[in-house]
């Protein structure tokens, strides 16, 4: 009795009887067997595209290439939800760590970089879902995006590779390296951010439809 009493939900305009749902019944409405095989097929597709890279040598920075693998992890966070696309992400870097060369600091850069280019979008998307709010948050995310990217190269991207090759990259510290590259850097991730949300404007809604017909 004591406890019907404390699962009973309490409404402004009084007492309603409608049981609260617990924190475990939620996750298994979130993560149903359907929900969980589509993210793993995400991943799949977000690791194998990330091999597909672009190089993109702006002002001589010959490390920089592009790729379009967080197309996938920025559909699964508007199809499902925010939660899911920072799994996916995380699941696909630490794939990517298998065969990393940077001691997964790259991995880990681009796990922080995607994750706050998505959130903002995937959050503010479960509350308006219009072509307008997916546009005008894409934007938004994008500055952010390529503003954690840059700190990201200067903190623990540059800092590694420096470790890894003596101490310096190209001949240079660390700081150097970054005050030489730091404009590649910016434009190749203003450039990522842009397509990456291109990208995922035009296939959304292909696959909005698929995932209402299969209700998932």
């Amino acid at each position: 009795m004591q406890e019907n009493e404390k699962n009973i939900e309490k409404t402004g305009a009084g007492t309603s009887l409608v049981p609260k749902k617990s924190l475990k019944d939620r996750l298994k409405r979130r993560f149903t067997a359907k929900r969980i095989a589509f993210m793993a097929i995400f991943v799949a597709l977000s690791y194998a595209v990330s091999f597909l890279e672009i190089p993109m040598p702006i002002f001589g920075a010959e490390f920089l290439k592009l790729d379009f693998g967080n197309v996938f992890i920025l559909l699964i966070s508007f199809l499902l939800g925010p939660v899911e696309g920072v799994i996916v992400c995380f699941l696909k870097e630490s794939l990517r760590c298998i065969s990393s060369s940077s001691l997964c600091a790259g991995e880990l850069a681009n796990f922080l970089i995607t994750s706050s280019f998505l959130l903002l979008p995937a959050i503010l998307y479960q509350y308006r879902k219009n072509l307008k709010t997916v546009i005008c948050t894409l934007c938004i995310a994008s500055v952010i995006a390529t503003g954690v990217a840059l700190l990201a190269n200067r903190f623990i991207i540059f800092p590694t590779y420096a470790h890894l090759f003596g101490g310096s990259i190209f001949g240079m510290t660390v700081q150097e390296a970054f005050e030489k590259f730091w404009g590649a850097v910016l434009i190749f991730n203003v450039v990522k951010t842009v397509g990456v949300a291109l990208l995922t404007i035009l296939l959304y809604k292909r696959l909005s439809n698929f995932l209402k017909k299969w209700k998932i």
